[in-house]
């Protein structure tokens, strides 16, 4: 990962160049955003309820606005990805339709169907693709993303942030072009941080990188924000370093995560009397019990990795934790005991603990910085493991059978 020349060499779409421009991304898009006419969106007023379409690496989009929306939208706010519309979509309400390529089918039969019903339109996609086409009929709002966007993965603030700002126009959140601009700020500062030639000891994400590598990831946010992050991050995993990984949020999931604290991927799980059958030493037989007898947590240090079969990976924990609260409150203080808890049970479990912790500011800035440290950290994985970050042959290979292209 500390080989600019090996990395560039790899990064044949050059992911780590798009993750970078992130800020960048969130100052053009409010600059097309106010060419487009987002002060026309729903005919300036405010719609009865809000329906979000978007899906796979778009997907992200309907997850933020469903997060900034829920605690003071004066108007339901729903999510919806793929087709059928809602029947109690009508001309009173706002569909809001998000496609990359302006091709992808759920949005597209969404949008096209709202239209149908003479429901308000805000689009954001390519110019001159079907959805534009679509919405442009409609006599909606179409927002073009901009030059040089070949992946949602990399180009999701160009899909977002004219999202975020014509509900902000519409007062179903709080954001506007001051709040965006400061987010622009934050990606600006964790692409800096996170940038290839920064050394591994001192870049955040080739840190979480190495601790991820090479164990079994679980992503856990401290609450609804990081929970969202953790999807994110959940995804960027799976698709760019091709690592599966499970999620949860706090509180509704600790129970959840510490179950895993008992099964076969952390040394706790030594400890269970008559693991590997037999019962004797010998009988792990590499699949990663060392037998009764041995304590929770405890490795066995006689192992040897070219004699005996490898060891089964180990859990590793990502804890993704909001800014703390000031000045502190009753629930605020229990959720950061709770997180506390659950990450010290891992530890002693024999789990791999990393942790990101959002720095203050605006609900939306401080979830980009998250967000954008996740997205850095599964792209160096990827690196680190060989792969192309921005190629799957088999996500290839499944548009080439299904004439999917997957870019949402």
């Amino acid at each position: 990962m500390d080989s600019e020349e090996a990395v560039a060499a790899l990064d044949s779409r050059q992911t780590l160049r798009g993750l970078a421009t992130a800020g960048a991304q969130v100052r053009e898009a409010v600059a097309l955003a106010t060419e487009g006419g987002i002060d026309r969106v729903a005919g300036g007023e405010r719609p009865r309820s809000v329906l979000v379409a978007s899906l796979g690496g778009s997907a992200v989009v309907c997850d933020v606005l469903d997060l900034l929306a829920e605690p003071g939208s004066p108007v339901p706010v729903s999510t919806r990805r793929n087709v059928p519309l809602p029947g109690w979509v009508g001309p009173l309400d706002l569909v809001i339709a998000v496609s990359l390529s302006g091709r992808a089918a759920g949005p597209l039969a969404l949008a096209a169907e709202a239209a149908r019903r003479g429901a308000a339109l805000l689009t954001v996609g390519a110019a001159e693709s079907p959805l534009a086409d679509v919405c442009a009929r409609a006599r909606g709002v179409h927002i073009d993303i901009g030059r040089e966007r070949a992946s949602s993965r990399t180009a999701l603030w160009s899909l977002l942030a004219p999202v975020l700002l014509g509900a902000g126009r519409l007062g179903l959140v709080h954001v506007d072009e001051r709040v965006l601009y400061d987010t622009a700020d934050r990606l600006d500062e964790v692409a800096e941080a996170c940038r290839p030639s920064s050394e591994s000891f001192v870049n955040p994400a080739k840190v979480l990188a190495t601790d991820l590598a090479d164990g079994v990831p679980v992503i856990l946010g401290d609450g609804p924000l990081t929970g969202v992050a953790a999807l994110r991050a959940a995804s960027m995993l799976a698709r760019t370093a091709r690592v599966p990984a499970t999620t949860g949020e706090l509180p509704d999931d600790a129970a959840q995560v510490v179950a895993c604290l008992d099964g076969p991927f952390t040394t706790a799980f030594s400890g269970v009397a008559g693991a590997g059958g037999s019962g004797d030493a010998g009988g792990s037989g590499g699949s990663g019990w060392s037998g009764p007898g041995r304590g929770a947590g405890e490795v066995d240090i006689f192992a040897d990795p070219y004699l005996d079969a490898p060891a089964s990976p180990r859990l590793s924990l990502l804890m993704l934790r909001d800014a703390p609260v000031e000045p502190p409150t009753r629930e605020s203080d229990e959720a950061l005991r709770l997180a506390d808890t659950v990450a010290d049970a891992a530890r002693e479990a024999g789990a791999r603990v990393s942790e990101v912790v959002a720095q203050p500011g605006e609900p939306v800035t401080r979830l980009a910085g998250l967000m954008a440290t996740t997205d850095f950290a599964a792209t160096y994985l990827a690196l680190g493991l060989g792969l192309d970050p921005g190629v799957s042959p088999h996500v290839a290979d499944l548009a080439d059978r299904t004439g999917r292209t997957g870019r949402g």
